[in-house]
């Protein structure tokens, strides 16, 4: 059968022992005195009260020292459950939090790979190819990839932006020369019309001439 000592090892905890085993001993001293059964000679009666006297008293504080130190272990129990429930609590909070945060990494994880399998408009661009856009732009030779497509796409975008310019340009030229296209045709259509207004006017005088001749 186990020891007390070798099941209580809590440095706390050894002192009460100590003073337990101090007091059984005490104890049993006191009981030994007290025996009947140990005859005492007359002359001897008063040492021996005396002496029993001392050990009660002994055993008394012996008693008091084990009360005290009772209850100081009972508190430090105490205190220890209190900060066992604490640490709980917050082992408890902070597997809580690892929970959370394991699936918010699952949630981003999940985004992640849905942006990285999307078929984003920017990949059927006809951009021009890296080693052209580089040979333009050879201060984008040092950046990392994500910023090169970005860059790319800025600039077909100012391409496009140029080219739409450009178009609008040769629209504006196209209005202007159906304008002055419409234009002459109605100066030649009232011409036309001068024209057959004047030959109408002159067949009078030609047929006059016509007479003559």
């Amino acid at each position: 059968m186990a020891m007390i000592s070798e099941i209580v090892t809590d440095e706390s905890l050894l002192p009460v022992l100590a003073t337990s085993a101090d007091t059984l001993a005490q104890c049993q001293h006191l009981l030994a005195l007290l025996d009947p059964n140990n005859a005492v000679p007359e002359a001897n009666a008063q040492s021996a009260l005396l002496a029993a006297s001392k050990q009660q008293k002994l055993l008394f504080a012996r008693l008091a020292q084990l009360r005290g130190q009772n209850r100081d272990a009972i508190f430090r129990v105490r205190d220890t459950k209190q900060a066992t429930a604490e640490a709980r609590q917050e082992v408890d909070r902070l597997h809580l939090q690892l929970q959370n945060l394991y699936y918010e990494q699952k949630h981003l994880t999940g985004e992640i790979a849905a942006c990285e399998s999307y078929d984003h408009k920017y990949r059927s661009l006809p951009l021009i190819p890296v080693e052209e856009f580089l040979e333009l732009h050879p201060e984008h030779r040092v950046v990392n990839e994500h910023e090169l497509m970005i860059a790319r796409i800025n600039h077909e975008h100012a391409e496009r932006e140029k080219l739409e310019q450009a178009r609008q340009e040769l629209l504006k030229r196209k209005q202007a020369l159906i304008a002055e296209n419409k234009k002459r045709k109605d100066d030649l259509a009232s011409l036309d019309q001068d024209l057959e207004k004047f030959i109408d006017a002159a067949k009078p005088i030609q047929k006059i001439f016509e007479k003559e001749y």
